[in-house]
């Protein structure tokens, strides 16, 4: 069911897992923009609230075909502890990509554990990944023994271990405003952008500022 969707984006807008914005730039960073708020006191507006959101935003991020889909909706159907356990495992590791991107963008070291924990998603993927023959370029396909119920976990792994390997990884940002928090790819020419959404944080903080100067000119008593 969707949700009012207060932060990074349009505030009055109703927004779910199917129709959540997808401006990270890349697949691993907008899983981890599934939640809000990952920057401030505020963490909590999970769009990820269900097994059936995790599926909905998996189409609407690319990873999953209608018949995928549906298959694993029947799969989750008949097996609802394996379906939330397939539910938080993705959420863990969400918030593993978050904090892995999150401290690199702002010029940390990762955690060991972190590191750990996305290299252990890695095995697990790599195990189901495969080859494909195709006409005229061969093709990376995923082909899980049955309908896996992880398997959303699998492309996302690989799109962060893609991204820490390549030279993109020094244009990864985190939204500047102090209520956000979620993850991009900068590629503005001088590599200044600031705000996951310009319409969204990059006007809100704008404004705040227009404001404070407003204040500071008139003064307290005025």
């Amino acid at each position: 069911m969707a949700r009012a969707y207060e932060n990074p984006s349009n505030p009055s807008a109703d927004v779910d897992a199917a129709t959540l914005p997808l401006r990270g730039g890349r697949l691993c960073l907008d899983f981890a923009n599934t939640v809000d708020w990952h920057a401030g006191a505020r963490h909590g507006q999970e769009y990820l609230t269900s097994y059936a959101e995790l599926i909905a935003w998996g189409r609407h991020a690319g990873i999953l075909a209608g018949d995928e889909a549906h298959t694993l909706m029947r799969e989750a159907a008949h097996h609802a502890e394996r379906a939330q356990a397939a539910l938080d495992q993705a959420i863990a590791l969400r918030e593993v990509v978050y904090r892995v991107f999150s401290v690199l963008a702002h010029g940390r070291p990762t955690d060991a554990g972190d590191l750990a924990a996305l290299n252990a998603v890695l095995v697990e993927a790599h195990a189901h990944l495969r080859l494909r023959a195709g006409t005229p370029h061969f093709s990376w396909a995923w082909e899980p023994d049955g309908p896996a119920l992880d398997r959303i976990l699998w492309p996302v792994a690989r799109s962060a271990a893609e991204l820490l390997t390549a030279d993109e990884l020094e244009r990864v940002r985190e939204c500047a405003s102090d209520s956000c928090g979620w993850l991009f790819l900068d590629t503005s020419k001088n590599r200044s952008r600031r705000w996951c959404d310009m319409a969204g944080c990059g006007n809100r903080a704008k404004a705040r500022r227009h404001y404070a100067r407003g204040r500071r000119s008139t003064g307290p008593d005025t």
